[in-house]
């Protein structure tokens, strides 16, 4: 085992002790995604012992350019199975243990429980915040990283070793957001588009925290925002206080987290009606009906059955106007999730009432 970590353990302050600390380390992973994917690679090289790895989601065409992991032979192939797959083959000394699901307050206490730290590579508020919760419950260390454009951030809370004297608790990722940014102020990367390579960067500072938690080397980023631009060239820390009142209407136990409800508080409208496409042929006519596919006019496939509106999420603030109001707006997309947010945006902007969104979006279409 010596020889393959020669190069870490030659370390000053590293040595045999440390590395003997990571391969009894348990990390998950949130996420098989940009971030995920680097920091997962990480981890399984620098000998972290145990790695769980959680994502529901199916590899895409467009996940190629950031999700370093997956080759052309993985799409349609769930995220979490296939890195672990390949994380294996790279060392075979690890316990890889996959959660083909997508982590909420009913299962998130009994997965992060298992483990010693969780890093964060979702890419949607009301995961965040179910796991930060969960962690802050369970007193377990959580490496946050995101991106946006060209930027991206790190930190680290629920840091043992950082707690504060007055608050009697370490720092909290809602201390930064102790409510969610309005819906459209913070778009996705569907919306904004992302670089590949800042997403292993900031996936890797991620994995770096990590491993500086297992062995307690260095300094992590507790209490601290690190933000570096990639354009620019410059890395900035940014230090924080934690609010007393930053954990208003936050969990505080088990029974509490099992009752939030996360798309709610994260201005998510959980009464956006879903149909499968067996139920929008039974409701489907022209001239009462539009179908409506926000994708990019590069994806595929197209639909051939049906006559649809193409107008892709970025331009749909702005296109609304070209949609009949009168109409039911039946809007689909590659797998179900940006319908979900332009439905609630031609609900919210146009004030319409009839919209729905077909679940699961054009992968399944010869479902149903």
């Amino acid at each position: 085992m010596n020889a393959r970590y020669a190069r870490q353990i030659v370390l000053p302050n590293f040595g045999i002790s440390a590395q003997a600390a990571l391969s009894r380390a348990k990390v998950l992973v949130i996420g098989a995604g940009g971030l995920g994917c680097p920091a997962l690679q990480y981890l399984a090289a620098s000998g972290v012992g145990t790695i769980g790895i959680i994502d529901h989601d199916e590899i895409e065409l467009s996940n190629l350019h950031r999700q370093i992991l997956f080759d052309e032979s993985d799409i349609g192939k769930n995220k979490a199975k296939v890195a672990a797959i390949k994380l294996q083959k790279s060392n075979s000394d690890l316990s890889i243990q996959v959660f083909e699901t997508k982590i909420d307050n009913r299962n998130a206490l009994g997965i992060i429980r298992e483990y010693d730290i969780v890093i964060d590579g979702s890419d949607n508020f009301p995961t965040r915040y179910v796991v930060n919760d969960a962690c802050a419950i369970l007193k377990i260390p959580l490496i946050y990283g995101s991106v946006f454009r060209y930027e991206g951030q790190v930190s680290v809370f629920h840091s043992p070793s950082h707690i504060d004297n007055i608050l009697d608790r370490a720092a909290n990722y809602r201390d930064i957001f102790p409510v969610p940014p309005a819906k459209g102020e913070v778009p996705n990367c569907l919306e904004t588009g992302v670089l590949g390579v800042l997403t292993g960067i900031v996936g890797t500072w991620q994995a770096s925290e990590a491993i500086k938690l297992i062995t307690g080397i260095g300094e992590v980023l507790s209490s601290t925002i690190l933000t570096l631009n990639m354009l620019t060239n410059t890395i900035e820390h940014f230090t924080f206080e934690l609010h007393p009142d930053a954990l208003f209407g936050a969990p505080s136990n088990e029974n509490e987290l099992s009752h939030m409800n996360y798309d709610d508080f994260c201005g998510i409208k959980s009464d956006i009606q879903e149909i499968t496409w067996k139920k929008f042929r039974e409701i489907y006519s022209t001239e009462s009906v539009i179908l409506l596919d926000v994708r990019d006019e590069y994806e595929m496939p197209k639909v051939k059955k049906f006559t649809y509106k193409s107008i892709p999420m970025n331009d749909l603030q702005s296109r609304m106007h070209e949609l009949d109001t009168t109409k039911t707006i039946v809007v689909f997309c590659q797998t179900g999730k940006r319908s979900i947010v332009a439905a609630f945006d031609l609900m919210a902007i146009l004030k319409l009432q009839h919209v729905l969104s077909i679940s699961g979006g054009i992968n399944a279409i010869d479902e149903n």
